[in-house]
């Protein structure tokens, strides 16, 4: 593992490709948590004794711990949800200078580079274009706002409505552009590299659940089943078996009914009820103790 602090701004351009694997939950930061990091990011802006703004941290694999300037695509293991928000913020402030017709701001702000530096690769095609790629739900949204293209017939919502905020905010603080520009150039981060080889990214993803937006249950379980396993396998699993059951739960309340059926799962299979808080931890042990397939 190798971890060091970082300026957002300044990871994002070195970054190649971020992609967020296919077992990792949804995009799932709601408006009071965009709204805050809106607030945090102007106060820094609009006041010069704060130098940075911490935002958390930003966990991902890459086959050789080298630096984050490799050109493979990185997987991250934690901090999509923050990731992705600041990329949906960066994405607005650029169709706003478009829009608006805004010069350059501080001799590093115009709508081609917020794009051409944090935003996309200008030099790849396809999806090796975007800097960052969601996981399957999300996906198509942020390409689709990336593109300037209509939306999917399956839109997340998620994605739509916090890009369209930022949209919002940024038009009613308009005469304020300068210091959401400082702002954002102040967001900082921990960048932490993890080598496949050495590092076990289970164990880690597990104690980093501690802190930002916590995951359920049926995220870790998800995870734990999928996290290990070759990319295709991952991909294959989850379209035919994970993604027919979030489809079917719904988006919104997937995560509400998913948890309390895998704890009558678990009490069905081992004749014991696991406790509301323990239901990962009781599937870790069955899943051990059977040694069932994973499919």
């Amino acid at each position: 593992m190798k971890a060091t602090e970082a300026n957002l701004l300044k990871f994002l351009r070195k970054s190649p490709q971020f992609v967020i694997p296919i077992y990792q939950r949804n995009y799932s930061w709601t408006e009071e948590q965009c709204r805050q990091l809106w607030a945090d990011l102007l106060r820094a802006g609009r006041e010069e004794a704060i130098s940075a703004h911490f935002i958390g941290s930003i966990v991902y694999v890459e086959r050789g711990l080298s630096t984050v300037t490799s050109q493979e695509a990185l997987l991250v293991i934690d901090g999509q949800q923050r990731l992705t928000t600041s990329t949906l913020l960066i994405a607005a402030l650029a169709k706003h200078f478009e829009d608006k017709g805004v010069a350059e701001l501080l001799e590093a702000f115009s709508a081609k580079k917020l794009r051409n530096y944090y935003l996309l690769n200008p030099d790849e095609e396809g999806e090796r274009h975007f800097k960052l790629i969601l996981s399957e739900t999300d996906k198509d949204t942020l390409l689709a706002i990336l593109k300037g293209a209509p939306m999917p017939a399956e839109i997340s919502s998620r994605i739509e409505q916090n890009y369209g905020l930022f949209q919002d905010l940024i038009q009613k603080h308009e005469g304020e552009l300068e210091a959401i520009c400082q702002g954002l150039a102040k967001l900082v981060i921990v960048d932490v590299s993890l080598d496949r080889s050495q590092d076990n990214p289970q164990l880690i993803f597990e104690s980093m659940n501690s802190t930002g937006l916590e995951l359920s249950q049926a995220d870790l379980i998800r995870n734990f089943i999928l996290m290990g396993l070759e990319p295709k396998l991952q991909t294959e699993l989850y379209k035919n078996y994970w993604r027919p059951m979030e489809k079917a739960f719904g988006q919104a309340a997937y995560v509400t009914h998913f948890d309390p059926f895998m704890r009558h799962y678990l009490t069905a299979k081992t004749g014991e009820i696991p406790n509301v808080r323990e239901v990962y931890a009781a599937f870790k042990a069955f899943a051990r103790d059977s040694q069932i397939d994973t499919k």
